[in-house]
Order: C-alpha cells, then sequence, then structure tokens
C-alpha cells in the first residue's frame, strides 16, 4: 500500500495555516510569569510566558512596543495579547505580542525579594563588610561548570593580561538540584587552596535557571568567606543575591576576569616608568648635593688657618718688594744728582767736592742705616703677625695643653653651664680625643671669678 511523504516545509506550512485559521488562536490574551526575558538591539522582545504546567515563546516586535508602558523583567505577572502562529525557520509555535499589561509579580520573583530584604535586614549586604580585591593575583578560584562558556571566557581573559597566574577551577553544578551544596563546597575548597580572590559565575537563562544563587545558604557562605569573592551570574541584566552579598558584581564573567586579575604588561611599564623617573630624581639631587659639597669645600678652604697665614706672608712679601724698589730708586737718583754735581764742578772746588763727597758717603750710609732699620722692623712686624696668627691656630692651643670639649649633639662646649649631668662628651687634645661623661657639673661662684 503507497503512502504520502512530506517533506519539514510541507508539515510545519501546513501547521501554520492550521493554527493560522484558528480564531481562538487568531487574537488571544494569555496570563502567565515572565521568564528569559532579552531585549535585543534591533528593538524586538524575546521572552517565555510560563506558569506551573507549561512555558510559551514569545516575541514583541519593535513597532508594537509603542503601546507598552513597563520595562518587562523576569518574575513579572503578565497578560499578553496577541496571535499564536507557527515560526517555521525554527520549526515551534510562538505568540506575536501585540500588547502586554502588568498584573502582578510573579512567584518565584516575590521569593527573591522576601529572600533580599531579610538579608538587607540582616546587615549582609552593608559595604563595611566588603573586602578589596587585590591588585596582583597570583592563585585565582574559579567555581563554575567546567563544561560552560564561562570557565572558558575566564580562563582565557586570565592568562592573556596575565600569562603567570594560577587558575583553580572548581567543577560545580550551577543550576537544578544540588547546586547550592555544590558551590558552597567549592567555596570551602577554594578557601583552603589560599587563593588570593575568587569568582563564581556561569552563563544567563532564566530566572528558575539562576535560582541556586538566590539561595540563603550561598549568601551565608560568600559572607563567611575570608576571601573576596567576585559574583559573575548571568547577563548585565540578571541580578540575584549573591550579586548584593558578594564583595564585587562583575556583569560577565568576562568582566570578572578582568576584574580580579590586573594586566600584567600595564603594570610592568608603569614600574619602568617609576624606575626611570625615580633613576633621574636621585642622579638630579646626588649632582645637586656634589655642587653643594664643593661650594662648602671652597669656603672652608677660604677659612682654613694655612690660607689665611699664605695670604697674609704674600701680602708682607709684596710689601717689602715695594719698599726695596723704592729704596733702589731713591738711590739712583742720588747718584745720578752726584753724577750731575761732579760734571758742574771745576779744579778750584775740588775741596768742596770732597766735602760733598763725604758728605754724600755719609748721607749714603744713613740711607742704608735707615734702610736697614726700615727692613728690620718690617721683618719683625711679619714675625709679630705670624707668631700672633700662629697663636690663634687650634692644633697650637691643643699642643700647648687646652683642650676643646664636644658635646652629644657635636656643638663645643664654652661653659660649665652648656654641660648637662651625664652627659657624654668628646674631649679633642694633640693627638687624638677621649669620650668622658659628665659626672657632676660645678659651675664657679661669680664672686670669686671677679
Amino acid at each position: 500500500m503507497g503512502r504520502n511523504i512530506y517533506s519539514v516545509t510541507d508539515i510545519t506550512a501546513y501547521l501554520k495555516r492550521l493554527i493560522s485559521q484558528d480564531f481562538m488562536c487568531s487574537s488571544i490574551s494569555i496570563r502567565g510569569e515572565l521568564s528569559n526575558v532579552k531585549y535585543h538591539s534591533s528593538g524586538h522582545i524575546y521572552f517565555t510566558l510560563k506558569d506551573a504546567g507549561a512555558a510559551l515563546s514569545c516575541i514583541m516586535f519593535a513597532s508594537d512596543r509603542r503601546g507598552l508602558t513597563f520595562r518587562m523583567e523576569d518574575g513579572q505577572k503578565v497578560v499578553c495579547s496577541g496571535s499564536v502562529s507557527v515560526y517555521e525557520q525554527a520549526g515551534r509555535y510562538q505568540l506575536y505580542v501585540k500588547n502586554a499589561e502588568q498584573v502582578g509579580n510573579g512567584e518565584l520573583y516575590a521569593r527573591f525579594e522576601k529572600i533580599r530584604d531579610e538579608l538587607a535586614q540582616m546587615g549582609m549586604f552593608d559595604a563595611s563588610y566588603k573586602q578589596p580585591v587585590p591588585r596582583l593575583v597570583r592563585r585565582l578560584g574559579v567555581i563554575t561548570s567546567p563544561t560552560g562558556a564561562a570557565r572558558r571566557d575566564i580562563e582565557q581573559i586570565a592568562h592573556r593580561r596575565n600569562p603567570y597566574v594560577q587558575i583553580i577551577l572548581y567543577p560545580a553544578l550551577v543550576q537544578g538540584e544540588g547546586a547550592v551544596d555544590s558551590v558552597i563546597r567549592g567555596i570551602r575548597a577554594l578557601e583552603k587552596e589560599q587563593v588570593d580572590v575568587m569568582i563564581v559565575g556561569r552563563g544567563g537563562g532564566s530566572i528558575e535557571d539562576l535560582w541556586a544563587f538566590n539561595s540563603p545558604e550561598i549568601a551565608q557562605a560568600v559572607f563567611d568567606c575570608p576571601v573576596p569573592i567576585i559574583s559573575a551570574v548571568g547577563h548585565e541584566t540578571d541580578t540575584t543575591i549573591i550579586d548584593f552579598v558578594s564583595d564585587l558584581r562583575a556583569p560577565t564573567p568576562s568582566a570578572a576576569a578582568e576584574l580580579a586579575v590586573c594586566d600584567i604588561f600595564e603594570l610592568m611599564d608603569q614600574l619602568d616608568g617609576y624606575e626611570l623617573a625615580l633613576k633621574r630624581m636621585m642622579g638630579h639631587r646626588i649632582e645637586r648635593s656634589r655642587m653643594l659639597v664643593g661650594r662648602c669645600k671652597l669656603e672652608l678652604d677660604g677659612l682654613s688657618p694655612v690660607r689665611v697665614l699664605e695670604n697674609r706672608r704674600q701680602s708682607l712679601a709684596e710689601y717689602q718688594n715695594k719698599l726695596h724698589r723704592g729704596m733702589l730708586y731713591k738711590k739712583q737718583e742720588a747718584g745720578r744728582s752726584i753724577k750731575q754735581m761732579h760734571a758742574s764742578l771745576s779744579g778750584s772746588m775740588v775741596s768742596a767736592l770732597r766735602d760733598g763727597r763725604m758728605e754724600l758717603i755719609r748721607l749714603s750710609d744713613k740711607l742704608e742705616n735707615e734702610q736697614r732699620l726700615r727692613l728690620q722692623k718690617a721683618g719683625n712686624d711679619v714675625a709679630l703677625l705670624a707668631s700672633r696668627l700662629d697663636g690663634l691656630s687650634p692644633l697650637k692651643r691643643l699642643a700647648a695643653g687646652y683642650a676643646y670639649v664636644e658635646g652629644e649633639d657635636e656643638k663645643g662646649r664654652r661653659s660649665v653651664r652648656e654641660v648637662r649631668s651625664g652627659e657624654l662628651l668628646k674631649v679633642y687634645m694633640r693627638d687624638g680625643h677621649i669620650l668622658a661623661r659628665a659626672e657632676q657639673v660645678c659651675p664657679a661662684d661669680s664672686d670669686n671669678m671677679k
């Protein structure tokens, strides 16, 4: 017996015509709870309408959103009006929504709000309990499904930002029965591994898929954990209880990896910049210190007793040379005067010339005596000044038996009133110094001093 064979397209088109011709399906209002709401970049809204017994895929086109008076979110109870038809490319039937009215929140969303409010009253969401995430992480703990996309995203981004970071994965159930206990065991296991920070996350899903992360038990485990925890559950629009109690919330698992692991290459560039700036600063300071030491050395050399004595001796030598040149000049003038007088004298004046010559010899001897006396006096003055200057030398005084006393503050002590009892003193003498301690300070009586 022969039979008819149809293609998938044929049967799908037949079902679409069948449903479209049904009066009830062409214009219908359906009550249910929103789940897995997605706002597409095109403006369309994709969501699921469900109740306790079934679920229905829905779409609201951007052109029909003008009459929407609220923003659709998971857990809301709504009444959607539109038509049921078949989406042939996917082979599924769905509700094409023309209008939607909010009639209340769903049971799961009401439970979510109750848990959130109770934990908030307990203070578990308070910012004072939030732990800072360390900037440089060496051991990163990850609690997620071992086969999910969240694991791959976290590992790829973490190793791209820091190839040296160690990632310790705890494969956990992230939805369904046993997910709560699995996540709690993961937190405690990674705490024992002494990781620097943990990421608890998974990909997006409906409120039912993410419900395990609304558990008060997981919230308590996150709150009690001494290791900073970053929550990365679902997409950016998904919110769960763990997001409120965790130390830091990331919109996605990929963002959590970026928040947990610093860019080691950027950090190395910063360190190189700091090193270069520090070297430049130290170079400038060393150069300024070198210049200051040079100026101080020049000033100290200028105040040295040896340099002062050399300057005095040089001045005295210049005065002596000037006096000697003056005496030679006067002697030369006297010689020229004698020659002039000798030429003008005649034979009849030989006796007068002889007398004049004797007088000249006398004057010359007197002049030489006067010059010798002046040179002797100048030499005595130089010796006297040198003796006084030598007497002022600290080394001379130390050699004569005097001592120079210096206190703990490295300042000289000129009076016993400047010395306190018990102070450690440094006594400088000719051939070294002595460390002494003032056992008793005995000031002299002012009347006796007079």
